[in-house]
C-alpha cells in the first residue's frame, strides 16, 4: 500500500498495524516513493561460548619466540612506508608561519 505523508502521519497507528500483518506500506511525498515501513525483526545475537571448540589455538602461542615474531612484525625498522606518505604533496606552496 502507497500513502502519502500527510495520510500517513494522520494513520501512523493503522499502517504500523497493517505492517504487522505482512503488508508492504510505502509513503511518498508528492506521488513519488521516499520511504517504506517495515516490520522490525529482533537481531540474533548468539549466546556466550557458542565459539568454543571451534577455535583451535596453538600450544606456542605466548612462546618467546613467537613473542619476538610478531614484535620483530610491528616494530621492525625495515618497515615500507605507507603509500600516502611517500606520495608527493599536491600543493607546491609554501606553508605560511604565524
Amino acid at each position: 500500500m502507497q500513502v502519502n505523508m500527510l495520510d500517513a502521519k494522520n494513520k501512523l497507528s493503522s499502517l504500523v498495524a497493517a505492517v504487522e500483518q505482512g503488508e508492504d506500506v510505502i509513503i511518498a511525498r508528492g506521488g513519488v516513493p521516499v520511504a517504506r515501513i517495515v516490520k522490525y525483526n529482533k537481531p540474533k545475537v548468539k549466546p556466550p561460548g557458542a565459539w568454543k571448540g571451534l577455535v583451535r589455538i596453538s600450544k606456542d602461542w605466548n612462546s618467546a619466540e613467537t613473542n619476538a615474531l610478531v614484535e620483530r612484525l610491528f616494530y621492525s625498522e625495515t618497515r615500507r612506508p605507507s603509500r600516502r606518505a611517500a606520495s608527493p604533496s599536491k600543493s607546491k606552496r609554501p606553508v605560511k608561519q604565524r
